[in-house]
């Protein structure tokens, strides 16, 4: 897992044999908050009254997570290694600034009205987000996600009220990808609601579409779906609203809670939102890192054959393109599963294998440039959605990766 430095606008690195995470970092330098591109700019609110101690509700919880610093791996580096804690949001992850953006920005615009439904194919992560806020805005939630993901994770979207559609894992240009039946699904909710001429049209705009993509077969899904407003397919991987939720508050929060004093950020891709948002925010340099093998329609492997469900990146989606990186690290799963016991151990902290994969990712930024460099990472969300999975030891056993490690010697540290 040594660090590639990119030569060109792309750079190319081998694939791993189970783990698709593919941590990316970049160094600060010069000015900060780069200028952000005409049509990426969404017209600004009114600005919001000064916070009272009091949060208007839900999503006004959501943000302005608190910056720690990870004792253990600050000690044994030499670096102050800071993470942003990002599963103390309300729905328990990173996302929650996802979701909270994209439906805002949707309902703005009339793709999506109040007593619609919301649909998205997800690993767990944003699909938890989004069953978390949608009801804060008269919406409803309907997740289409891989079954062989961790239990938890559907069962969590139950509770909260969202329809769930396991579906079994194939490749993003299959038809029946979870993301793609997703986004059918939105397309069946329109053409259901426009059927029944419960909504005919929303905000004087036709029902002819949704995000483009033209009307589709009949629904044969979940009762939600035939009782509803009308449907939106959140597209969480290509919809802008992922990055700008990054660029517009997570980078700015780093900035502020770091006072400027930031020499590296670290983070795993996903939908590559976080670090295109945050990246570009902090203005850095050259480039971008991204595995050729994972090149759209060229990787037939399931991408959940992993512990470390949630990253990976295995396309270049509208939101990666927009990053500003100066190298990338690999990582693996046993690497994961190793610094997540790590850090329960010496700093008690239980993070979920996203988070885990981050911190890897820091100390290898550690590495890289040397002691007294002060390193941000982000703690996606905690171990509480990996229990059957990533902190089972039967299931890690089966798969090779049982813990081993006393300290950091995974990563070449005594």
């Amino acid at each position: 897992m040594a660090p590639v430095r990119t030569t060109g606008a792309i750079a190319v690195a081998a694939a791993i044999s189970i783990s698709m995470a593919l941590l990316s970092h970049f160094i600060v330098s010069g000015k900060t908050n780069l200028p952000l591109p005409k049509q990426l700019k969404k017209k600004k609110k009114k600005k919001k009254k000064k916070r009272s101690n009091s949060r208007n509700g839900l999503t006004d919880a959501i943000g302005n997570t608190p910056l720690i610093r990870i004792n253990s791996l600050s000690e044994a580096t030499g670096c102050e290694i800071l993470g942003k804690c990002e599963f103390l949001n309300p729905g328990g992850s990173v996302k929650d600034r996802v979701a909270v953006k994209i439906i805002e920005e949707a309902l703005e615009s009339g793709d999506l009205v109040e007593g619609g439904v919301v649909t998205e194919g997800s690993a767990g992560s944003t699909a938890i987000s989004l069953a978390t806020v949608a009801p804060a805005y008269g919406c409803k939630c309907h997740v289409v996600i891989p079954d062989d993901v961790a239990i938890e994770k559907s069962q969590i979207l139950e509770a909260l009220g969202a329809s769930v559609e396991r579906v079994r894992p194939v490749s993003i240009t299959h038809r029946d990808h979870y993301v793609n039946i997703a986004r059918r699904r939105a397309v069946e909710a329109n053409e259901v609601a426009s059927n029944n001429q419960k909504a005919d049209q929303m905000d004087g705009q036709s029902l002819k579409q949704i995000n483009g993509y033209p009307m589709g077969e009949n629904c044969e899904g979940s009762s939600l779906l035939n009782n509803c407003r009308g449907g939106f397919f959140a597209d969480q991987f290509e919809n802008l609203a992922n990055f700008r939720a990054h660029y517009e508050g997570t980078g700015p929060e780093i900035l502020e809670q770091t006072g400027s004093n930031l020499d590296a950020f670290v983070a795993a891709a996903g939908t590559g939102g976080t670090v295109a948002g945050v990246s570009r925010f902090l203005q850095v340099t050259r480039g971008v890192m991204y595995t050729s093998e994972e090149a759209e329609g060229r990787r037939l492997k399931n991408p959940f054959d992993t512990v470390t469900e949630g990253i990976g990146i295995n396309r270049l989606t509208q939101n990666f393109m927009l990053a500003k990186l100066d190298g990338a690290f690999r990582g693996t799963d046993i690497e994961a599963v190793e610094m997540s016991r790590f850090l329960l151990k010496n700093d008690g902290l239980f993070l979920g294998s996203s988070s885990a994969m981050n911190c890897v990712g820091a100390v290898r930024v550690a590495q890289s440039i040397g002691p007294g460099h002060t390193i941000v990472t982000i703690l996606c969300d905690s171990g509480m959605r990996h229990l059957s999975k990533f902190y089972n030891d039967e299931y890690l056993s089966q798969h090779g990766l049982t813990p081993k490690a006393t300290g950091l010697e995974f990563l070449g540290m005594q």
